[in-house]
C-alpha cells in the first residue's frame, strides 16, 4: 500500500481510472491496465491504472473527476493505492471469447463487475465482441437479461404494466407519442421509458422533451403514472439495467449490435419496470435494421420465447420500414406531427402504424377480440380521448397542456430541394434522410430536421417542393443542404444521378 498526493483531473470517464507516474508505477510493479484499490479514509474503489511520463509527479496520483467525487477526494488530499488482481469475471470473458457456454453465475459476475466499473473498456469490448462472433443460446440470454435487471433499479406498479418497444432504425418513428395516450385513455397502465438518440435524428425521449421534461426518478415516474396511467420519459435517469448503457458505449464506436445483447437489452429494461405485456415493433425493409421478413420472424420467435421465460406476454408486429414514418424528422418537427395526428390531422402512415400497434396491446389485454384491436384504437383516437390524455401526461410531466403544434419552434433557417422535372418518387432513403437531419443539427438542436412532401409512388410536378431542411444555425443548414445534394434522399423516376465526366 503506497501513499500518494491526489491531483484532480477535470475529466469525466465511464470507467474508474487513475493516473500514475510511469517510472513510479514501474518501481511498484504496476503497468497500464492493471487494477488498483484507491482509498481515502474508510472509502475505497477499484480503479484501472493508466500511466504518464510527465503529467503527474512520482508522488502524485491523478484522480479523474467522477472517481474524485465518489470518494470525496480534493486536490492535494493524501490517498493510498495498492495493486489488485483482475476480477474473476475476466476469466469468464475469456471463456466466452473461446466460444464456450457461460453459466448464469458467470454471467452475473460479468454484469456485476461491469456495473461496479471494475472492468476496463477493453474487457467490456472483448465481452461484446465475443457475443457478436460466438453468440449465446437462450439459457445464456435469459441469464444475461436477469443479471442486467438484478444489478439495477426494479419497479413495481402493483397493476399490470403494458409497454411497446421498437427495434428502431426508421427515421420519423414517432408512434409512441400516439400509442401511450391511446392505451392510457383505455385505462391501461403504460409507463413508457424511452431512449435518447444515438445515431438517429431523434429518439422518443428527444421528441417528447420538446413537449415536457423527460428526466424523472423512479418515485416521480410512479406519481405521474398513478395520476395519468401513462408517461413518456427518458429511461436513463431511472438506473434501469445500467449495464446496457455501458455496453452501448462500446457497441456504438464498433458499429456492432450482437443479437443476444439486443434481446437482453430490450427485455431487461422492460422486466425492470415490471412489464407484463409487451408489443414489439419490428420495422422491415430496405435500410432498416431488419431487412427481410425471415430475419424479423427469427427475432420474433426468440423474443417471444425469452418473454415466456421471464413471465412476460409478448406479441410482435412486423411493420413496413422501407421509408420514414410520417413526413417529418427531427425532435420538434416530429412532436408537431404527433400532435397533429392526435388532433385528427396527421398523416395516414403515422395513424395506421400507431393504431395497429396499440391495437395489439388491446388484444393482449383482452380489451379487444383478435383482429379488432386497431378498430378500438382508432375509435379512441377519433373521439379525442387520446388527445385529452396526452395533454394530461404533458401537464403531469411539467409541460404546457395547451400546447399547439405551431407553438413548437423549429429552425428558422430553411432550404428547399425542388423536383427537377415531372415524375414519380421511386425511393425515399432512410439513411440519407437521417444523415441530412443530423447534419442540420438534430437531435441536439431540437428545431433542426427535415420535412419531405412525398413518398414512394407520389407524383411530383417540376419545381414542386420535395424536401425542406430546417436548422437553427445557418452553418448547419449549409452543411445539410450540401449533403442533400450529394445523397439525393428522394429518387424521382428518370432522375439523373451522376454526370461523367464532372466538369
Amino acid at each position: 500500500m503506497t501513499v500518494f498526493k491526489s491531483k484532480i483531473l477535470d475529466i469525466s470517464t465511464r470507467s474508474r481510472l487513475i493516473l500514475l507516474n510511469a517510472q513510479r508505477a514501474e518501481q511498484l510493479g504496476i503497468t497500464t491496465h492493471d487494477r488498483a484499490r484507491l482509498m481515502k479514509d474508510e472509502l475505497s474503489v477499484p480503479a484501472i491504472v493508466n500511466t504518464s511520463e510527465t503529467f503527474v509527479a512520482p508522488d502524485e496520483v491523478g484522480v479523474f473527476l467522477d472517481t474524485a467525487k465518489e470518494l470525496g477526494i480534493a486536490e492535494g488530499d493524501m490517498v493510498t493505492v495498492n495493486l489488485l488482481p483482475p476480477p474473476t469475471s475476466v476469466q469468464y470473458i475469456r471463456k466466452k471469447m473461446r466460444g464456450e457456454k457461460l453459466a448464469k453465475e458467470e454471467i452475473d459476475y460479468i454484469i456485476k463487475d461491469a456495473v461496479d466499473r471494475a472492468l476496463s473498456d477493453i474487457e467490456v469490448t472483448a465481452f461484446i465482441t465475443a457475443e457478436q462472433y460466438h453468440g449465446m443460446d437462450m439459457d445464456e440470454v435469459e441469464a444475461l437479461t436477469r443479471a442486467m435487471v438484478n444489478h439495477g433499479t426494479k419497479m413495481d406498479f402493483e397493476r399490470p404494466v403494458f409497454d411497446k418497444h421498437s427495434l428502431g432504425g426508421i427515421p420519423g418513428n414517432k408512434v409512441t407519442l400516439l400509442i401511450v395516450p391511446i392505451v392510457a385513455a383505455a385505462g391501461l397502465l403504460i409507463p413508457k421509458t424511452s431512449s435518447r438518440a444515438i445515431t438517429s435524428p431523434s429518439g422518443t425521449a428527444d421528441t417528447m422533451s420538446t413537449l415536457a421534461p423527460v428526466d424523472f426518478s423512479a418515485s416521480e415516474l410512479k406519481k405521474i403514472v398513478t395520476r395519468t396511467n401513462g408517461a413518456i420519459i427518458w429511461g436513463g435517469s431511472l438506473n434501469l439495467a445500467p449495464a446496457d448503457d455501458i455496453f452501448i458505449g462500446v457497441e456504438y464506436p464498433l458499429q456492432i449490435d450482437p443479437e443476444p445483447q439486443m434481446l437482453a437489452s430490450i427485455m431487461a429494461k422492460k422486466l425492470a419496470v415490471g412489464t407484463d405485456y409487451l408489443v414489439l415493433d419490428l420495422p422491415v425493409g430496405r435500410e432498416a435494421k431488419v431487412e427481410t421478413p425471415e430475419q424479423a420472424r427469427s427475432i420474433s420467435n426468440k423474443i417471444i420465447e425469452l418473454g415466456e421465460r421471464l413471465g412476460m406476454k409478448v406479441k410482435c408486429g412486423l411493420t413496413y420500414g422501407g421509408q420514414p414514418v410520417g413526413y417529418s424528422v427531427g425532435p420538434a418537427l416530429e412532436a408537431r406531427e404527433a400532435l397533429l395526428a392526435l388532433e385528427g390531422r396527421g398523416p395516414s402512415s403515422l395513424v395506421e402504424k400507431s393504431t395497429a400497434l396499440a391495437g395489439l396491446l388491446f388484444e393482449l389485454a383482452g380489451k379487444a377480440a383478435r383482429g379488432r384491436g386497431q378498430d378500438m384504437a382508432k375509435e379512441i383516437l377519433a373521439s379525442g380521448k387520446a388527445l385529452v390524455k396526452m395533454r394530461e401526461i404533458i401537464e403531469a410531466q411539467g409541460g404546457n397542456p395547451n400546447v399547439r403544434p405551431d407553438d413548437l419552434p423549429v429552425g428558422e433557417h430553411k432550404a428547399e430541394i425542388l423536383a427537377p422535372f415531372d415524375g414519380y418518387i421511386t425511393r425515399v432513403s432512410n439513411r440519407a434522410i437521417s444523415a441530412i437531419a443530423r447534419a442540420a443539427g438534430a437531435p441536439m438542436e431540437k428545431g433542426a430536421g427535415v420535412v419531405f412532401y412525398g413518398k414512394e409512388g407520389h407524383k411530383m410536378q417540376k419545381e414542386e417542393k420535395m424536401l425542406e431542411i430546417h436548422a437553427e444555425r445557418e452553418s448547419r443548414l449549409e452543411e445539410a443542404y450540401q449533403l442533400a445534394l450529394k445523397l439525393k434522399p428522394m429518387t424521382l423516376e428518370g432522375m439523373l444521378l451522376q454526370e461523367i465526366p464532372e466538369l
